[in-house]
């Protein structure tokens, strides 16, 4: 069942980096940024991993927790996290079941072949488990910043 604005989400459980479980009700009374990318190690990935790093303290301080997904394993998560000094735990999704529930499964042109990749996309959830937001196709270059304002509008609305 794919997720749909304003609903719940469907329910759901991942392996994230630090032994973590996530489940939508594990974060119920939190806000949840869950934002999908193509690859660890790589260039845009990294840039928009960093960005949320950097962020990170703004985003605990509006009552978010923020979750990176991608289809690599939890050896290259840990590295990756290792690396950037990221603050935030990464879910492993190498079966792809929350990248096709998300819908971010997309056929691609790379070096003039079809492939499946992922499209960048962020999905904000509100602190009752419903959809809020979602960014689909985006580009990195201001991304993280338009989550994070409509993060701190969550907590208004809800203070």
């Amino acid at each position: 069942m794919t997720p749909a604005l304003n609903k719940p989400l469907p329910d759901f459980e991942a392996i994230a980096t630090g032994g973590v479980k996530f489940t939508p009700q594990a974060f119920i009374g939190q806000t949840v940024v869950l934002y999908f990318y193509p690859k660890d190690h790589t260039p845009g990935c990294t840039t928009e991993a960093m960005q949320f790093r950097d962020t990170h303290k703004e985003f605990v301080k509006a009552g978010a927790v923020v979750f990176g997904v991608s289809r690599d394993n939890l050896t290259s998560h840990d590295k990756f996290k290792e690396n950037l000094d990221l603050p935030f735990e990464l879910i492993a999704d190498t079966e792809e079941k929350l990248c096709h529930m998300f819908g971010v499964v997309k056929n691609k042109i790379m070096y003039g072949k079809k492939v499946k990749g992922i499209e960048r996309s962020t999905f904000l959830i509100g602190p009752d488990g419903v959809l809020r937001e979602e960014w689909r196709g985006i580009k990195v270059a201001g991304h993280v910043e338009d989550v994070l304002k409509a993060v701190q509008g969550q907590k208004r609305e809800a203070a």
